[in-house]
């Protein structure tokens, strides 16, 4: 048999978690055509891996790329750490379904401006998506907050039956033509007065569809307990599992609190499909949020529309500059971002290694002054936490990258290095994988990313992008399993 690509010699991390081994892998149209030692067929092209990792593709389970993947198809920042999946609609904010009255609100704000906003069908999104052809696969979820804004005429207020019944529609639609669940960011002013009836009403449309419910809670700080019960008992009343978004213990009065938080984790697992994902920093990014401002806390200002030019500038550095508190100079630079240093790096870890948790980079592509987790979140895990600091197994951190996240959000045949599986891969050198983008730096593309593919095409190597997008729309695949 004649195959596309034939990569010789590599050190097979196949996703499930098991010790690596080495073997060939053969690559025809957008499949793995064969997996095993000294392979012999012809090949169009070969790859002399010379024993490096070969890992399949990662998936990013956690992005704000619902705009990027239209507006920025390439997808640079997800190529070269070797994502070739990336899940959007996270936090309850989506591209689609939506027809905004005024200006996005907050944080559908971090998604783009109102004019890309362009989309009011979420059929329409899967063409926009589809003509485009990013680089990177895309799976979607419906968010909440933008199905409130829709429908609702303010924020502040729970919805009515009646606009619940317009919200679910639109739910509905979204999930025949293809999205994989529904996220909310109860966290946010634009849905934190939304009953927990009113997010079952709209999850109870997940089962049938196979899908997901996947939640920025109300609460990651002092009521953080809350919020995952409120979470999962979403989950149980309506029968989808239930995965948390960026899992947490934010602010210094919760530091220390990740056992705990674990703990009530574990519990859930027992009785509903339950997990979360986490990104591999001791920080967070997202819109300059009043609630959030302690003097405790480093709080970097990212962008501002009404002070542009303090953006870069520390929160501390601008109050001083003003002569007033921190928190007067937040809400004078509001509509903002700003990164906050409010995360122990020892829950963080403990978060991380836990194996529930996925890995999701949450970062913010519109943001000028982005978070570094855009650009190094998987080569970071690799790098810092797998190989320097040892806090897990690298075949166990590949598998949180890729199987685990697959098997999660229904994606058929991805995930794993398999025969008849997508041939969505990374090669990858083991010894020096390493993140780049700093918090002074962040736009940086990681080192030690030799190869990319994705469904079989060669589209990112050590030297750069090739220029090739063969990324796809994916839908869920309702029939998978997802309670691992």
């Amino acid at each position: 048999m004649k195959v596309d690509t034939l990569i010789r010699d590599a050190t097979i991390l196949d996703g499930s978690g098991k010790a690596p081994e080495r073997a060939d892998v053969a690559l025809c149209g957008d499949r793995i055509a064969a997996v095993g030692r000294a392979l012999e067929h012809p090949a169009r092209h070969v790859i002399e891996a010379g024993g490096q990792a070969l890992a399949p593709g990662f998936v990013d389970v956690h992005t704000h790329d619902d705009l990027a993947v239209i507006r920025r198809p390439a997808m640079l920042p997800r190529l070269s750490q070797g994502v070739t999946t990336v899940v959007v609609g996270n936090c309850g904010i989506s591209a689609a379904p939506v027809q905004l009255r005024g200006e996005p609100p907050d944080p559908m704000n971090l998604l783009g401006p109102k004019e890309d906003f362009r989309y009011p069908t979420f059929a329409a999104y899967v063409d926009a998506i589809r003509q485009a052809q990013p680089a990177v696969n895309v799976s979607a979820l419906a968010g909440h907050t933008t199905l409130r804004i829709h429908h609702i005429d303010r924020l502040d207020r729970t919805a009515t039956p009646a606009e619940i019944r317009a919200m679910r529609a639109q739910l509905e639609e979204a999930l025949s033509c293809g999205a994989i669940g529904l996220s909310s960011g109860l966290a946010y002013a634009s849905a934190n007065a939304a009953s927990t009836e009113e997010v079952v009403a709209l999850a109870a449309a997940l089962e049938s569809a196979g899908g997901v419910y996947v939640t920025h809670m109300r609460s990651e700080a002092d009521g953080i307990l809350n919020a995952m019960d409120e979470a999962f008992a979403i989950g149980r009343q309506c029968g989808v599992p239930v995965f948390i978004s960026h899992l947490k213990c934010a602010g210094v009065d919760n530091w220390g609190r990740s056992g705990e938080v674990l703990h009530k984790l574990d519990e859930a697992r027992q009785v509903q499909p339950a997990g979360c994902d986490c990104y591999p920093y001791a920080a967070g990014s997202s819109t300059l949020d009043l609630g959030q401002v302690d003097p405790r806390v480093e709080i970097t200002v990212t962008w501002s529309t009404t002070h542009p030019g303090q953006a870069g500038k520390s929160l501390a550095t601008i109050a001083a500059a003003w002569k007033v508190p921190q928190i007067e100079a937040a809400r004078r630079l509001q509509p903002a971002g700003a990164i906050y240093h409010s995360i122990d790096e020892s829950d963080m870890r403990r978060i991380l290694a836990h194996p529930a948790t996925m890995i999701g980079s949450d970062g913010l592509p519109e943001d000028p002054r982005p978070h570094p987790r855009l650009w190094g979140t998987f080569p970071r895990v690799l790098g810092r936490y797998a190989r320097e600091l040892k806090l897990l197994p690298l075949p166990q951190a590949i598998h949180k990258m890729t199987a685990m996240s697959a098997h999660r959000f229904g994606l058929r045949d991805r995930g794993m290095i398999r025969e008849g599986y997508f041939a969505d891969l990374v090669l990858f050198d083991p010894e020096t994988v390493m993140d780049c983008a700093t918090f002074t730096d962040p736009a940086l593309p990681a080192r030690g990313i030799e190869g990319v593919w994705v469904n079989g095409v060669l589209s990112y190597t050590s030297k750069g992008a090739t220029g090739e997008r063969a990324g796809r729309f994916l839908r869920r695949d309702a029939a998978r399993q997802t309670r691992s």
